[in-house]
């Protein structure tokens, strides 16, 4: 048996010079036949050298003959004619179609054809030959047998013998392309197409043909073992894995080599490659093969080396294989510096109206898992109303998808950071509501209803008069300091109250008519572009500068009202604050709809758009557009709500979440929850004597 194997292992064994070269021999040089298996002949212009950089340099012309097996060209198409050069076929090479962008620069269509040492540029008049040129030859790059290293068929061999430990020790000790080397790597593990028709990739890197990104990449991992910090090289190999997912697989193969028999094992360059492959197998799959040869060099390694680092980094790689499914984002640096010490993340989530919550994570927690920790560890877990992570920022509001992996959020979250002040953050709130009537006014879910309440309050999703406004904003004052001292803390006012309140008080910029005449506009531009544009943007500066001082002024008398409406609170506890503040906010008949900003466009021509607010109402499973702009107002049909492509899809979830929720849950009367109880009374004078959603809602606003 072991002869038997030993014959069968010698013809693979291959010495690393012998792999770096291409196992295809090419055609030399010969007199012309007729080749009655040519299936494609005529004649193409070849670029020689450099490019067609102007149109007047024409290529120059030559004979071409496609074979089952190669293309030729040839001096003339005469019989004897002198063949000058020859590119082998195989299911490695490429072709790109016509180019029209080449065609507008130098008036002729392209074909390029890909092989490992040619490339052959040629050119056309007319596009229908190009384009037969190039069905002709991929149909021929089509038909040859796929293109195996020997690296491919070493590791056939490996997964055949693994019962072997002799054949096995054999199989290594006579291939040196499995095993560590400190010399470059001039071809790929693993085969890859000729050419670039890979080499666009997102982002702002640019990158060339994957055979040459595959041995750029070797490179790097060589320079590992001598970096102090090798966090931002390792970031930089993943997000070129991320960008070209076909050399996650070869970038394996090199890591799986590195690792096999280096010189010095558990060394600090060779843990630097078991912490890069852990940070690989946190973020991409490899394929099955490749897979499979993963996972025995992890099981070779604990057993060669039982008790030691690599044992340990082998260990966790097989349980994160066992767990990925792909990121979106490559780790952050600080996630890569958690996995090369093989712990767990520390991810702080704001829950509005309690202290927030530290949560562990890995790389391969999702949101709906911390999500459930949260409603767990806060005692919501009787609570009829739904609960979700939401992306919080300035300028934006959305939920995390309950798939999604938290790593990825925070790693886009770091990003955020850098350029918005105040950074983002991750908020635990409620992501439907099912039951708000009978929510327990002591529970920290009332707590988390009132705090969500006063967001949708400043976003201006609560279309009423300002007095309630400032009513609502007096009780905000009430829950925060109790009752009025001029020495409790003051929050800003956009913290109580909606700001596009006091911006929609001020006067509207004029705007001047178009002008018609052609002469007039290029006037126009001539003088604001001459003396008069510094007098243009000295006024611009004032006129900013009175709209700073009108601003200020609102803003205080504002203010003034606010402290006026908060001292007639006096006694008022902070429960019964929120009480009252939610009691108002719930008479809105929109309360406990989830809400989505919209473009309303105009139907009729020469009118413009608008922007509103929709909602998917989620308790009534309906979906409402609760207003309409001043301008289509009484005139049905005018105007159609557009959502955008995510929200969408995010309406769609939403509903979806509902459907399976009501699904899941029997209608019954909550048992723990007491009956709530009428909010208290306000003060006289407090609130106007009307209902609050009765009153005409300012400029901006929507009746509902």
């Amino acid at each position: 048996a072991g002869t038997q194997a030993q014959t069968h292992v010698v013809p693979r064994s291959l010495l690393v010079a012998e792999e770096m070269r291409s196992l295809i021999v090419e055609k030399g040089p010969g007199p012309v036949e007729d080749d009655p298996d040519a299936l494609v002949k005529g004649w193409l212009q070849r670029e020689v050298r450099g490019g067609v950089k102007t149109p007047w340099i024409r290529p120059r012309k030559y004979w071409f003959v496609l074979t089952p097996d190669s293309l030729d060209y040839y001096s003339s198409n005469e019989k004897g004619a002198r063949r000058l050069g020859s590119l082998v076929l195989t299911s490695l090479c490429s072709v790109l179609w016509p180019d029209r962008r080449t065609y507008k620069e130098t008036g002729y269509w392209s074909v390029t054809v890909f092989g490992r040492k040619h490339c052959y540029r040629l050119f056309t008049e007319h596009l229908n030959e190009a384009v037969h040129w190039v069905c002709a030859v991929q149909k021929v790059i089509d038909s040859k047998a796929p293109v195996q290293t020997p690296t491919q068929l070493l590791m056939r061999d490996v997964e055949e013998h693994c019962g072997s430990p002799e054949v096995l020790e054999q199989i290594y000790r006579c291939n040196p392309i499995l095993r560590y080397t400190s010399s470059p790597l001039y071809a790929p593990l693993l085969p890859f197409p000729y050419g670039s028709l890979d080499q666009s990739a997102p982002g702002p890197r640019s990158y060339t043909t994957l055979r040459d990104e595959a041995v750029k990449l070797f490179n790097s991992l060589q320079q590992l073992e001598s970096e102090r910090d090798p966090v931002p090289l390792m970031q930089g190999v993943l997000q070129t894995c991320l960008d070209l997912p076909p050399l996650v697989d070869e970038i394996y193969c090199q890591l799986v080599k590195q690792t096999t028999e280096p010189p010095a094992p558990g060394g600090q360059g060779d843990l630097h490659y078991w912490q890069l492959l852990t940070c690989m197998s946190c973020t991409f799959l490899p394929s099955p093969p490749v897979l499979r040869f993963l996972r025995f060099h992890l099981d070779r390694t604990e057993s060669r080396f039982p008790t030691s680092e690599m044992a340990k980094y082998a260990c966790f790689i097989r349980e994160a294989l066992g767990k990925t499914k792909g990121r979106e984002c490559v780790p952050s640096l600080e996630e890569i510096l958690v996995l090369m010490r093989r712990q767990e993340m520390i991810c702080t989530v704001h829950c509005p109206g309690a202290p927030a919550c530290s949560v562990a994570i890995s790389s391969h927690t999702t949101a709906e898992e911390v999500a459930q920790e949260l409603v767990s560890r806060l005692g919501l877990s009787q609570s009829p109303n739904l609960f979700a992570l939401y992306e919080q920022s300035r300028r934006r509001e959305q939920p995390v998808g309950s798939a999604t992996l938290l790593a990825d959020v925070l790693t886009s979250l770091a990003g955020e950071e850098r350029e918005q002040d105040p950074p983002c953050r991750l908020c635990f709130k409620h992501y439907g509501f099912l039951d708000t009537d009978n929510v327990p006014r002591d529970s920290l879910e009332f707590a988390l209803l009132f705090e969500q309440a006063h967001e949708m309050v400043l976003r201006g999703y609560v279309p009423t008069s300002e007095e309630t406004l400032q009513t609502l904003a007096a009780l905000r004052l009430q829950s925060l300091n109790s009752d009025f001292s001029t020495h409790a803390p003051f929050p800003r006012l956009e913290e109580l109250f909606p700001p596009h309140v006091l911006h929609a008080r001020l006067p509207a910029p004029r705007r001047r008519p178009p002008t018609k005449c052609r002469g007039a506009r290029l006037r126009a531009g001539l003088l604001a572009g001459g003396l008069w544009g510094q007098a243009l943007a000295k006024q611009r500066a004032e006129r900013d500068q009175r709209l700073r001082g009108r601003l200020r002024e609102e803003g205080a008398s504002t203010m003034a009202a606010i402290v006026e409406k908060w001292k007639l609170l006096q006694g008022m506890g902070r429960p019964e604050a929120m009480a009252a503040y939610v009691a108002l906010v719930r008479e809105w008949p929109g309360f406990g709809s989830t809400l989505f900003d919209v473009d309303l466009r105009a139907v009729r021509p020469r009118r413009g758009r608008g922007r509103g607010w929709g909602a998917a109402l989620t308790s009534q499973v309906q979906g409402s557009c609760p207003s309409t702009p001043p301008c289509s107002r009484g005139c049905p049909g005018l105007t159609r709500p557009l959502p955008s492509a995510p929200q969408v899809d995010e309406i769609a979830q939403l509903l979806n979440t509902y459907l399976a929720s009501t699904g899941a849950r029997r209608p019954q009367e909550p048992a723990a929850s007491p009956p709530a109880s009428d909010p208290p009374a306000l003060p006289q004078g407090l609130c106007p004597t009307a209902g609050p959603w009765q009153h005409r809602p300012p400029a901006g606003s929507f009746p509902s």
